[in-house]
Formats: C-alpha cells, sequence, structure tokens
C-alpha cells in the first residue's frame, strides 16, 4: 500500500484523548497536541483507528487502575501507517499495528491521531487486512486467536466435542465465538443477553446458553459437559466452567468481567487432567503474535467481522466507555480517530 500525501504527517497539531489525575480522580479531556509533545520512541505513527476495550473504559472512567503514570493518551490498540522509524525496522508508509506492550497504561496510545512507539511494538499489518479490519481485531481477536490456538495445542480439536465461549456477546467473546466456528467447533455461546441470541448464532454459534447456568455448578466436580472453553468472565463462571470439563480438556482463561477470585478445587486437574490455560495479550512473544495476526487473516471471515465491528468517532469514547462498563455494547467498538 503506497503512502501519499494525503496521509502526510501534520505539520502542526493532531487531537488526542488526554487523561489527567486531579484530586484522586481521572478527568479525560481532547487536546491539541504537537509531535515533540508525544513521549521518547524510535518509531512515529499516523494512527487511523484504534478500538474500544473494556480496560480501555476502565482507564477513561478512572474505575480500575489501569493507568500507571498520568498524564495519559488511552488507547491499548492502534493501526496506521509509519511516519518515520529510526533503525530500519519499518519505512515511511509501512501500515502496522500495535496491542498491548503497555499502551494507554505505561505508555502513550492510540487515541491519538499520532503516536511515537518502540518499533519492537509493532507487527506489519497482513496483506490481506485493512487498517479498519485490523481494529476491528485489535486486542479483543489478538486474545480470541491466542486461546483458539492454546486449545488446539492442548488437544481441544473440532469434533471433539463442544466447546464454550463466556461474555459470548463481547468483543472477545463474539470473535471467539466467530473463530472457533470457523474451525469447526461446536460452539455454545454464554450470555446474560437474551436478546444477543440471533446475533451469536450469526456468528456460528450451534447454541446459546444462559449466563447463569456455569456460576451455578458448585460442585467440585459436575457432568462431564464441555470439551474446552473460553473464558473471558472469571470468578464463578470459570469455576463452574472448570467443573464442568471433559477428562483431558482445556479452558483458556483472559477475563475477569465477572471477578477476579476463583473459588475451586484441585479435582478437575487431577482427576480429569483438565487444563487451565492462562491468556496474556499483553505481553507476547513477537514470534507468536506474528503467528496469531497471520491465522487471525486466514481464519476469521470477513463477513462475520463487518457484524460484529462497528466504527464510532474518537469524539464518542469517553460516552462509549461509560456503556461498555454498563454491558450496552455488544461485540467491537473500531475508533475513527480522524473523526
Amino acid at each position: 500500500m503506497g503512502y501519499s500525501q494525503e496521509d502526510a504527517v501534520p505539520d502542526e497539531t493532531f487531537r488526542a484523548l488526554l487523561l489527567e489525575e486531579a484530586g484522586g480522580r481521572t478527568a479525560a479531556e481532547f487536546r491539541e497536541l504537537r509531535p515533540q509533545d508525544l513521549p521518547e520512541g524510535d518509531a512515529l505513527v499516523e494512527v487511523a483507528y484504534s478500538s474500544l476495550n473494556y480496560k480501555d473504559a476502565l482507564a477513561i472512567t478512572g474505575r480500575g487502575k489501569v493507568i500507571r503514570r498520568f498524564p495519559m493518551v488511552p488507547g491499548i490498540d492502534l493501526a496506521g501507517t509509519v511516519a518515520e522509524c529510526s533503525g530500519g525496522a519499518f519505512s515511511p508508509g509501512d501500515r502496522v499495528l500495535a496491542t498491548g506492550c503497555g499502551l494507554g497504561e505505561l505508555h502513550w496510545g492510540g487515541f491519538s491521531r499520532m503516536a511515537r512507539v518502540r518499533p519492537e511494538w509493532l507487527v506489519p499489518v497482513p496483506e490481506g487486512m485493512s487498517l479498519r479490519e485490523s481494529m476491528a481485531l485489535g486486542t479483543a481477536g489478538f486474545t480470541a486467536m491466542l486461546a483458539a490456538m492454546a486449545l488446539r495445542e492442548h488437544g481441544v480439536l473440532p469434533g471433539a466435542g463442544r466447546v464454550v465461549v463466556t461474555g459470548a456477546a463481547g468483543g472477545v467473546g463474539s470473535l471467539s465465538v466467530a473463530l472457533l466456528a470457523a474451525l469447526g467447533y461446536a460452539v455454545a455461546a454464554s450470555t446474560g443477553r437474551p436478546e444477543a441470541a440471533d446475533y451469536l448464532k450469526s456468528l456460528g454459534a450451534a447454541e446459546v446458553v444462559g449466563r447463569a447456568l456455569l456460576p451455578s455448578l458448585a460442585k467440585p466436580l459436575e457432568s462431564e459437559t464441555w470439551a474446552g472453553g473460553v473464558d473471558t468472565v472469571g470468578g464463578a463462571t470459570l469455576a463452574g466452567l472448570l467443573a464442568s470439563t471433559a477428562r483431558h480438556g482445556c479452558v483458556a482463561a483472559c477475563g475477569l468481567a465477572g471477578g477476579a477470585d476463583l473459588k475451586t478445587t484441585v479435582f478437575p486437574f487431577i482427576l480429569r487432567g483438565v487444563t487451565l490455560c492462562g491468556i496474556d495479550s499483553l505481553v507476547c512473544p513477537m514470534d507468536r503474535r506474528l503467528e496469531a495476526w497471520g491465522r487471525l487473516d486466514e481464519e476469521v471471515p470477513k463477513e462475520a467481522l463487518a457484524r460484529i465491528a462497528q466504527v464510532k468517532p474518537l469524539s464518542e469514547v469517553p460516552a462509549l466507555s461509560e456503556a461498555i462498563l454498563a454491558g450496552q455494547v455488544r461485540g467491537r467498538i473500531v475508533v475513527d480517530v480522524k473523526a
């Protein structure tokens, strides 16, 4: 993809969402910044799109201790074109993306027209993927792919039995349903939103189960129901999922929307050989990042991605953060930082 004059680095100011701390509270404000205001980094990226994640919403509203230092530009994801890069890792005009790596927490993130980052955080956008599509995936898609890879690596393959995805109407959940279904798994989508049933079935879910089912499974071992699962919820939901996972199954855990505590026993592990595999999308070796993004390009159906994602302007991010925390957002929000 060529680098046109239209994409040139702004000569003067650009807009960013900046968070500051005042009186123990987080204040979000749109500011006009200059390139010299950006933190250090050997790569300057003109950001086209970001995405709004649950962690971003916690940071922007101040309801979670996400940000390690202020002031901070939030946004744990970004995608755009390289404007400058010392060291030769990338050239001007290269299409790149970044997820995690401390963006929006320790280092200024993607809710800004320009971002200065370390080249080792950047991943080339796959050839068959647009910048917008890369952020429809973002951290959520990357996490979903890491979870799918974990299931396969631990022997949970299509045809092994039903797999369940918890928090299925959210970003990671929606993409996990679509991805696993496309790979041939029989997917049960667990959600507390009955109105999302048709949406989840359109993504490939074979069935939709209520959110209350898994937390209600309180015995140390329950009936062997699932070959495996992707859990975005944590807490009692994860405990119930572990207790009802079949022998030698695997559960990939990647979220805590339902709580960080985990009250369980060792019985699923020592009597059934169940594997609990933690998914860390924040710090991930580059070879695995590249593998995951290559698979995302090949294995996520574009039509499903279009159903999952909606594009919103940067100006709406503060209000949308409240909506995400209230459970009022389905799927993924792509942030157009130019709007």
